[in-house]
C-alpha cells in the first residue's frame, strides 16, 4: 500500500452480496438507508477532512453465515450537497496497497474541486490490508528487501535455485497465523466487499476511480455488479487477466517501452557521467547490471539494481533520482538518501497481500521447466529485465488452488467505462491496456496520452487526458470513440 477503528457492523446489518451463480446483489433496494456511522480515523491516516469506520464482511462469500473479517473504510464528504451526485470509490493500486487515506491524498495532489463537490470520495483498505483484518506471510526483513522480483537467473540452474527460495516463502504463507485468510484474499472477494460498502452506505450505484491493480479491481467489480456501476474510470490498466503470470512478464515489456525516456534524460545531463547519447546510457545499464551481479555495492546487487531502475521509471521525478543512484553505484560513492517510509506503509503486509491476491486470483505454472523456458525466451525478447520477471516465484508452490474460477472480463453491461493510459507505462504497459479495451468492447472508451510513467489521473501532466476524466466524472460526457492525446 492500522488496526483500531471506532465502529464494527455485523454482516447481518447489510444486504447479501452476489456470489457466482446468483444475482442477489443486483436486486438490493436502492432505498436502503446508510448504516455507517463515521468517526475519527486511525492516527496514521488522520488527514484533513477524512472520516473513517469499519464494516464486517464474510471471509468466504460462499458461506456468509460463518467467519467475518473487518474492512476499514473512509470518506471525504462533499461540502456542496446541492452538487453531490453520489459516491466515488477509489483504489491506489497494489495489490496490497492501503487506500484508507487515499481520498485525502487525491485532494492534496489536485483532484479537481468539481469532482470533490460531485461526490463523497470513498477509500478503503482492501481485505487483508492495513486497518482491515490483515494477513501475513511472516516475511523476514531479508525477504521483504527482495521486493517484487525474483533473482536474476544467468543459467537454467539459477531458476532451479530460485525455486527453492520460492517454495520456502510459499510454505511460510501456508503456515502463518493468518493462513486461513489467504485463499479468500482475492480480487473477486474485494469486489464483493465493495458492494457491501455500497449497500451499507445506502447507495444504489457507485462511481469508481482505480489505478494500476485498481484498474483490474474496477474491471472485476463492474463485471460482477454492472447494474450497481455508475461512472467507472480505469487508469494505467492491467490486461483482462489481472495480475497473472502474463502480467508479471509484461513488466519487462514496460521497462523496454519506458527506458528510452530515461536514456534521453541522462544523455542530456552529462553531470551524471552516464553517457552523452541514449545508446551510451543504455550500454551503461548493462555494464552496471553485470558488474553488480558479480560484486554488489553496499548491498545493491544486480537484481536490486534492475528493480530500482524499473521502479524509478514510474514518475518523472524518478528519472533524477535514478540518475543519482546510477552515478553513485558507478563511482562507488555514498548512495543517495532514501525517502522515509510513510506512516501507513507496512512492507511485510503489502508483500503478503500481494502474494495472496496474485497467487489466489489465477493459476500459475507449477513446473520449474516451464519457467526455464520463459526465462530463455524473455531474456532475448526483453533483455533489460525479461530474465528476472520470467523467473519462478512463490505462486508456483502456492498451497491452495483458486477457490473459484477467475472473473472473465467481457462486453456485457452498460457502456460506462473510461480507460486512461500513458503510452510508455513501465508497470502496466500499453499492450495490456489494449487487451482490456478489446475485452470490454462497447462498454469502454480509451484515452491514451503520449507520455511516460505510471498514472494519469490526477497525478500525470497530460491535461488532455486528465480533462477527459474530470468531464466524465462530473458530467457523464465521454469521448465517443477512442482518443489519443499528444504530449504536453
Amino acid at each position: 500500500m492500522r488496526r483500531t477503528l471506532s465502529l464494527g457492523l455485523t454482516a447481518a446489518a447489510i444486504a447479501v452480496v452476489a456470489v457466482p451463480g446468483t444475482s442477489a446483489a443486483e436486486t438490493q433496494s436502492a432505498k436502503t438507508p446508510s448504516t455507517v456511522r463515521w468517526g475519527e480515523c486511525p492516527e496514521d491516516s488522520a488527514l484533513p477532512g477524512l472520516e473513517c469506520s469499519v464494516l464486517d464482511v464474510p471471509l468466504d462469500y460462499r458461506h456468509p453465515e460463518r467467519k467475518t473479517i473487518e474492512v476499514a473504510i473512509s470518506r471525504l464528504a462533499s461540502t456542496k450537497p446541492e452538487k453531490r451526485r453520489g459516491v466515488l470509490f477509489t483504489n491506489p493500486g497494489g495489490p496490497g496497497g492501503a487506500g484508507l487515506n487515499y481520498p485525502a491524498l487525491l485532494k492534496l495532489v489536485g483532484l479537481p474541486q468539481s469532482v470533490l463537490d460531485s461526490y463523497d470520495v470513498i477509500g478503503f483498505d482492501p481485505r487483508g490490508v492495513g486497518h482491515s483484518t490483515p494477513v501475513t506471510c511472516d516475511l523476514t526483513p531479508e525477504q521483504q528487501a527482495r521486493g517484487n522480483f525474483p533473482k536474476q537467473p544467468d543459467t537454467l540452474a539459477d531458476v532451479a535455485k530460485e525455486a527453492t527460495y520460492a517454495k520456502t516463502v510459499a510454505e511460510q504463507c501456508a503456515t502463518s497465523k493468518t493462513a486461513s485468510l489467504l485463499p479468500h484474499t482475492t480480487t473477486a472477494n474485494t469486489a464483493r466487499d465493495m458492494d457491501r460498502i455500497r449497500a451499507a452506505l445506502g447507495e444504489p450505484k457507485i462511481s469508481y476511480d482505480g489505478a494500476s491493480y485498481g484498474s483490474y479491481l474496477g474491471a472485476v467489480y463492474t463485471t460482477m455488479f454492472p447494474r450497481h456501476s455508475d461512472r467507472i474510470v480505469l487508469d494505467s490498466n492491467l490486461g483482462p487477466g489481472g495480475y497473472d503470470a502474463t502480467a508479471m512478464r509484461m513488466f519487462a515489456h514496460g521497462l523496454q517501452d519506458r527506458f528510452p525516456d530515461f536514456a534521453k534524460f541522462a544523455a542530456e545531463h552529462p553531470e551524471y557521467g552516464l553517457g552523452t547519447t541514449p545508446a551510451q546510457v543504455t550500454a551503461k545499464y548493462y555494464e552496471l547490471a553485470a558488474r553488480l551481479d558479480r560484486k554488489p555495492v553496499r548491498e545493491v546487487d544486480g537484481t536490486l539494481f534492475r528493480g530500482a531502475t524499473f521502479g524509478s521509471l514510474y514518475t518523472e521525478a524518478g528519472l533524477t533520482e535514478l540518475a543519482e543512484l546510477w552515478k553513485a553505484l558507478d563511482t562507488d560513492t555514498p548512495l543517495p538518501a532514501q525517502p522515509p517510509a510513510q506512516p501507513w506503509e507496512n512492507i511485510e503486509n503489502l508483500s503478503s497481500v500481494r502474494l495472496a491476491v496474485i497467487c489466489g486470483d489465477s493459476r500459475w505454472p507449477r513446473s520449474v521447466r516451464t519457467y526455464q523456458r520463459h526465462v530463455a525466451v524473455d531474456r532475448l525478447r526483453y533483455p533489460m529485465l525479461g530474465a528476472v520477471t520470467a523467473n519462478i516465484g512463490p505462486c508456483a508452490y502456492w498451497p491452495t488452488s483458486p477457490v473459484e474460477p477467475q472473473v472473465r472480463i467481457g462486453d456485457r453491461g452498460p457502456s460506462n467505462i473510461l480507460m486512461v493510459q500513458n503510452e510508455r507505462d513501465p508497470g502496466t504497459p500499453l499492450v495490456g491496456a489494449r487487451e482490456l479495451r478489446q475485452a470490454f468492447g462497447k462498454r469502454a472508451t480509451m484515452v491514451t496520452a503520449d507520455e511516460g510513467g505510471h498514472g494519469v489521473y490526477p497525478f500525470g501532466k497530460n491535461e488532455c487526458a486528465k480533462d477527459a476524466v474530470t468531464r466524465f466524472l462530473t458530467t457523464g460526457e465521454r469521448p465517443s470513440r477512442d482518443r489519443a492525446c499528444a504530449a504536453e
